[in-house]
């Protein structure tokens, strides 16, 4: 049996994935985005950023949860991996991304900065691509995988 390396198992996704998300929470801001008559609304616009941040971070651990001992940092399944499409995954196929882009959403509110919007397009855009290479990966792993992407939608429950 050919063993495959990190390299092979898409670990260089990881590593973008984390420094986009890095950007998000710890990178510049930029100038802010709201204009001056709407700043009295910031505080309120940041309790909703945080009630989003919780509710994404909490979707991504259920969706975690869900996959059990198939959970892995990486986008390649596990060698001994099964299709799950129980729990959230009944709703979404990425329900991990799906928290995360909620989180990134939900900074968005509470800092609404240009360089915060910048890096959450590029996360969404990033996890797009990231996401056509997994398939391919979930695709020749689970046969039923087909018929399961047909069904499910990607990233938002019955839209998208």
């Amino acid at each position: 049996m050919t063993r495959i390396s990190l390299k092979q198992r898409g670990v260089g996704y990881v590593l973008v994935q984390g420094i986009l998300i890095g950007l998000i929470l710890f990178g510049p801001r930029g100038s802010i985005l709201l204009p001056d008559f709407l700043i009295y609304w910031l505080p309120y616009l940041q309790v909703l950023g945080t009630i989003i941040c919780i509710l994404g971070l909490l979707f991504s651990l259920v969706a975690a949860l869900n996959l059990g001992p198939n959970l892995t940092p990486l986008p390649c399944p596990k060698d001994h991996a099964q299709l799950v499409q129980l729990g959230l995954y009944r709703f979404v196929r990425h329900p991990i991304y799906s928290g995360v882009l909620m989180v990134a959403l939900g900074w968005l509110c509470i800092y609404p900065y240009l360089f915060v919007l910048m890096y959450a397009i590029a996360l969404t855009l990033f996890f797009e691509f990231k996401i056509k290479r997994e398939e391919r990966w979930l695709l020749e792993k689970f046969p039923a995988y087909s018929e399961y992407r047909q069904k499910v939608k990607k990233l938002i429950p019955w839209v998208y």
